[in-house]
């Protein structure tokens, strides 16, 4: 016994001589966002109810709501809490705002609720608030010194996610690069990242890709489901499904830019079950195909071509269908479940009500007797509804 207590005696000496360790924001493979723009949804307490039945460990939200934090409390979930890009401006030249904020928003909660992360801003970089950008990494430094000052640093997780709007372009995967007017604000905050040991977190959507090119781009392709694929042509690599894809040109851009080490996590991915905006591809069974093949994807817990030894992560988006979100009328239809807990469709999981009979609701047994399944699928579904959550 006494060769391994010396051995992780000597491992423990070794990081704190190097620096502060690796957060560990992100237990497993699997997580999911847990968005509130709506008027119906279950009391937060119930959501916990919801979220440790279905075995799901990592949960995102877009604000500290006090009442979300406390529902938390004792739960053994991960949480990942967000400042929104309100604050940002204030932050970015005023580190005590964020101290205070840290303060109420997270210490005060500690350690009884596990908040790992912390999301500063969402989907800056690539829009077309310059002021905006401008504030963003000073907003992050000032977080990260907030949190040092509260001696957190090393427990909280710092991160902002990105859209696909970062990029110049994206096909082939090799090929990708940060857009230039963006590469001015990204280049510090990545720089900050890799000092910290911070990932890249992207938000990628196959269902809009398609979406923008149904003519073009092979449903399969999107959907996990068997297809020729994508060769790229520079990496000789071949991509078997878009969001490999995405990642890898996520890894391809970073590379470019001098950060080859960096991770890519997901911060948002899911497909729209509906749409009264005639987008294609917005329906049951094709968020019911996504979901449930992505998830299969993450339990095999493997890289992608580009980066095979760095395991794929991802949270899910959403949680719940919110009918008071904005902008096109899929954004209210991304939730794994309905308001009322039951599944908006089967992919394994069990709502806080049963939902067979909510005839909108796709079941396997909806999916097998239209083909889309083999009998082998159904009986790997039952199989991973047992064994996947024990195991993400």
């Amino acid at each position: 016994m006494r060769i391994p207590m010396l051995f992780c005696c000597c491992v423990l000496c070794v990081s704190l001589l190097c620096g502060s360790a690796k957060v560990l924001a992100f237990t497993g493979t699997y997580g999911i966002n847990y968005g509130r723009i709506a008027d119906n949804l279950p009391p937060p307490e119930r959501v916990v109810t919801l979220l440790k039945a279905a075995k799901i460990k990592n949960v995102r939200i877009y604000d500290a709501d006090p009442s979300v934090l406390n529902a938390f409390k004792g739960s053994g979930l991960d949480l990942t809490v967000a400042i929104n890009n309100g604050y940002l401006r204030e932050m970015s030249v005023n580190e005590e705002h964020a101290v205070s904020w840290l303060k109420v928003n997270v210490q005060s909660f500690l350690p009884d609720t596990r908040i790992r992360g912390i999301v500063v801003g969402n989907e800056v970089l690539g829009s077309t608030d310059q002021e905006l950008a401008q504030a963003l990494v000073g907003a992050i430094k000032n977080v990260y010194n907030g949190l040092k000052s509260l001696q957190l640093a090393d427990s909280i997780e710092l991160s902002t996610p990105h859209s696909q709007a970062v990029f110049a372009n994206s096909f082939p995967p090799s090929s990708c690069i940060f857009k230039e007017d963006v590469l001015v604000y990204m280049k510090p905050i990545l720089e900050f990242f890799s000092q910290i040991g911070s990932p890249f977190y992207l938000n990628a959507y196959p269902f809009l890709a398609y979406t923008y090119d149904p003519q073009n781009i092979d449903i399969n392709y999107a959907l996990f489901l068997p297809n020729n694929g994508v060769h790229d042509p520079k990496t000789d690599l071949h991509y078997d499904n878009m969001l490999d894809a995405q990642i890898d040109a996520a890894y391809a851009a970073l590379e470019a830019a001098g950060y080859d080490k960096m991770e890519v996590r997901i911060s948002e991915t899911g497909w729209a079950s509906a749409s009264t905006d005639n987008e294609t591809g917005a329906n049951l069974q094709n968020a019911r195909t996504y979901n449930f093949n992505l998830r299969k994807r993450l339990f095999k817990k493997k890289g992608t071509p580009l980066r095979p030894k760095i395991v794929v992560k991802a949270y899910i988006f959403a949680l719940f269908n919110e009918d008071s979100k904005g902008g096109a009328n899929s954004e209210k239809h991304y939730g794994l479940f309905e308001p009322n807990g039951s599944i908006a469709y089967d992919i394994g999981y069990s709502g806080l009500k049963s939902s067979s009979a909510t005839p909108s609701h796709l079941t396997l047994k909806d999916i097998h007797a239209q083909g889309s399944l083999s009998t082998y699928n159904i009986v790997l579904t039952c199989f991973m509804a047992v064994i996947l959550p024990l195991t993400i």
